[in-house]
């Protein structure tokens, strides 16, 4: 399907380091090792494979290299995660896989096989998660498109740290673009969202 998935070294710095689960971190992004995809391959057929998206167990029997952002989309029709660059470069794809932000765009169906993936949609069901409250009290968004995906990074930021500091901040956001330029905003609406709102 074209985009590099997997254990993607040309995007990652030198710092990338693999954790025993399979979760390859480089900086702010995580990403999944093409070894989880081999196990579960053993010949160029299909697979049935089972995802549990946003607490619900979904079902794919088609390739297993399909990007998660295209299955998230395209297969179960949750349309928040967004396609921006195909190359995890932008971070409006972001999903949050075990806690984790994740480039939904170079992570293939199969890499996610007993892991949690939650999506903008899965977030809060009523919108109502802290970052996104921050959102809207900060009113970050000037045209929303990467606003899901650096939702979710904000998101994953808190899950791993409650309390960041806006180094902590800057660094975790860097790797999610924002187009408008909502960056301040975006900054202060994660300091908020670390307060509890």
């Amino acid at each position: 399907m074209g985009p590099q998935h997997g254990n993607s070294a040309g995007f990652y710095s030198a710092d990338t380091r693999t954790r025993d689960d399979g979760v390859e971190r480089s900086g702010n992004m995580f990403s999944f090792t093409s070894h989880r995809h081999q196990q579960l391959m053993k010949s160029e057929e299909t697979i049935m494979i089972k995802v549990k998206i946003n607490g619900q167990e979904r079902s794919w029997d088609g390739d297993p290299d399909l990007p998660l952002l295209w299955f998230i989309r395209d297969e179960i029709g949750l349309t928040g995660t967004k396609f921006g660059c195909g190359q995890a470069l932008c971070g409006a794809c972001t999903v949050i896989v075990n806690k984790q932000a994740v480039r939904a765009c170079i992570t293939s169906v199969s890499d996610v096989v007993d892991r949690e993936v939650t999506t903008i949609e899965g977030l809060h069901p009523t919108g109502d998660h802290a970052v996104q409250k921050a959102w809207r009290e900060m009113n970050v968004p000037q045209c929303g498109y990467c606003q899901a995906g650096q939702i979710m990074q904000a998101a994953a930021l808190l899950m791993e740290n409650p309390k960041p500091n806006h180094d902590q901040i800057r660094e975790a956001m860097a790797g999610n673009i924002c187009r408008c330029g909502t960056y301040q905003r975006i900054e202060n609406a994660v300091n908020l969202a670390s307060t509890g709102v």
